[in-house]
């Protein structure tokens, strides 16, 4: 649920970085987590403040991570840090795209996907009180953070792990990087940064110094550690992978979802499952996927981009591609694959069947082996088949094709032509019967594989 703040507020999603460590050419924001980018985790989340205005910053991959940004927000403004010289100059780069607001800016980073939406309704209104708000948390091993030095509620100063003394460094409340203030005191601020330090960058931290030297109150508030999780390596990512998952299956038992073996059950970033439904074990949910209460997915099934509707039975081992659409009481089941097609109410596809680009009547029984020939090496073409509609087995429905209401097609038939309602097609050669005709090959086979030894 989305919640505003008093005062206007832009959204500043820092996403220039190389991401070295990852070892990959992809941009490290446009690493997925859950079936979405990084990024866009880090939208969603700043999503919750109803921001006016979004800026992101980008730099390394710069195309693709401004693609990715239109996916998701294509309103969403993009600056560009041509040279990336630190996280205050990284901010600047926004300024642009922040010309006439008048509010505060929430700077956020796109590579910190679990930033919940009452962490950042807190931040936001914790601005009534202070200049200048941080976010902090209290961290289990803080080695190498930068340390919250606190005096009584007032941020003193920040200091970084390198530079503290013994007793700094027994703090625990520690820098997360995420910020709000007025914007137009954070871009001053930011200009006024140097980069006299050993990597010669432009650091966003060191504005809480700039702040206290104009008497300005800087302000913290705490969210758990796991919140902050920055994602820099590939085990880094995989953890973060762990940490969404047994998050989304708490949730979902929480919600009454029944799964015998959640530990095997993987969710998207925007999986809804209906409390009363039920995953069965090895499930693999893509993006886009929402199953109503009273479902059943079977083991060993893979969906994505698809809607499965109350009483419905999906798998085991089938696969719903985007575009299924699965009505009440309708069964999938085994090696069954389903893409951009209606299946209407209690219609049944139980086994060894493609169906893509169709539309399926209610009730209708779909044969073992039933094929949609929906791709003549150019285009799509679609399939209609009738209520109550019986599709023998290993039939091939070459589309366009229309097979209406109560309808029948022979087993092993090639359909090329609409079947009227109520008719039966056949489409098959005529079955010949040789009388000893297999003996006598094999036995000749066999002789002449002697003869060449």
């Amino acid at each position: 649920m989305a919640m505003p703040t008093a005062m206007p507020v832009a959204l500043i999603v820092l996403a220039a970085g190389k991401g070295t460590r990852m070892e990959s050419d992809l941009p490290k924001v446009l690493h997925p987590l859950a079936g979405a980018p990084l990024l866009w985790h880090a939208l969603r989340a700043g999503s919750a403040l109803e921001p006016e205005r979004r800026v992101v910053v980008v730099g390394h991959g710069a195309e693709a991570v401004a693609a990715a940004v239109a996916e998701v927000d294509p309103e969403a403004a993009i600056a560009r840090q041509e040279a990336q010289l630190g996280t205050a100059h990284a901010v600047l780069q926004a300024a642009p795209a922040l010309a006439g607001f008048a509010g505060d800016a929430v700077v956020l980073y796109g590579d910190t996907p679990f930033l919940s939406e009452a962490t950042l309704a807190a931040l936001a209104q914790a601005r009534a009180g202070a200049d200048l708000v941080l976010l902090g948390f209290e961290a289990a091993d803080p080695t190498g953070y930068g340390r919250l030095v606190m005096e009584g509620d007032r941020l003193a100063r920040i200091v970084e792990h390198k530079d503290a003394s013994e007793a700094e460094r027994a703090i625990t409340l520690c820098n997360s990087g995420v910020l709000c203030a007025e914007a137009r005191l954070l871009l001053e601020l930011c200009a006024e940064v140097g980069n006299a330090n050993a990597a010669g960058e432009y650091y966003l931290t060191d504005i809480v110094g700039l702040a206290a030297a104009r008497g300005l109150r800087a302000a913290v508030v705490r969210c758990p550690e796991e919140e902050t999780l920055g994602i820099n390596s590939r085990a880094e990512l995989a953890a973060a992978e762990a940490l969404f998952q047994r998050r989304a299956r708490a949730a979902a038992i929480a919600d009454g979802v029944r799964m015998p073996g959640p530990e095997t059950v993987f969710f998207a970033f925007d999986t809804a499952v209906g409390g009363g439904a039920t995953v069965e074990p090895f499930v693999v949910f893509g993006p886009g996927v929402t199953v109503e209460t009273g479902a059943t997915i079977r083991a060993f099934s893979h969906l994505e981009g698809c809607h499965v509707s109350r009483g419905a039975s999906v798998g085991p081992f089938a696969r719903l591609r985007p575009g299924a659409e699965l009505a009440e009481d309708v069964r999938v089941g085994n090696f069954v694959e389903v893409k951009n097609a209606l299946v209407a109410e209690g219609a049944k596809i139980n086994h060894l069947s493609y169906v893509g680009d169709a539309s399926v009547g209610e009730r209708a029984n779909i044969g073992a082996g039933t094929v949609t020939c929906n791709y003549d090496g150019v285009f799509k073409h679609r399939t209609e088949i009738g209520a109550r509609a019986f599709i023998g087995s290993a039939t091939m429905l070459v589309a366009p094709v229309r097979v209406g209401d109560d309808a029948m097609t022979g087993s092993g038939s090639v359909i090329t032509e609409d079947v009227p309602a109520g008719a039966l097609a056949l489409s098959r050669a005529r079955q010949a019967v040789k009388p000893g005709l297999a003996k006598r090959l094999m036995e000749r086979l066999r002789a002449l594989k002697a003869q060449k030894g």
